[in-house]
């Protein structure tokens, strides 16, 4: 059987072929189940918008920013995303190249505490509803 291959938006398959440097880089990091064994997808649309790096299984989102993105402007984004469960790490470029392991534990770190949580909330027991029956 073929893989399935998922639609992807015209503007993210440009971003893909014009990724910066520092994108390879963490992509060549994040591919393949290699951090952590999380299945990490590049340029991943997510409604409206697109994620530089998204974790399905995690519900997180990666964000690599250069001089284009600022709080304000990313604001109602972060909304948008949060509102549908997903937790957002942001790194500027000089992070990653100057301490891509550090980047790597803590991406790995908050992606297991995800996970942690929600397998948590899926085992807990209903709670007991108590009164007249």
């Amino acid at each position: 059987m073929h893989p399935v291959r998922r639609q992807i938006s015209p503007h993210a398959a440009r971003l893909r072929r014009e990724s910066t440097d520092v994108e390879r880089i963490v992509w060549s990091a994040l591919r393949n189940r290699q951090l952590g064994n999380y299945k990490f997808r590049r340029q991943s649309t997510i409604g409206p918008f697109i994620a530089d790096f998204a974790c399905l299984e995690a519900m997180l989102i990666v964000e690599l920013d250069g001089s284009q993105h600022s709080e304000a402007a990313d604001a109602s984004r972060t909304r948008f995303l949060e509102e549908r469960g997903f937790s957002i790490l942001r790194f500027w470029n000089t992070d990653i190249v100057e301490n891509l392991n550090g980047v790597l534990l803590q991406i790995r770190a908050v992606a297991n505490a995800r996970v942690e949580q929600k397998q948590k909330t899926l085992t807990q027991p209903s709670p007991v509803k108590t009164g007249e029956g």
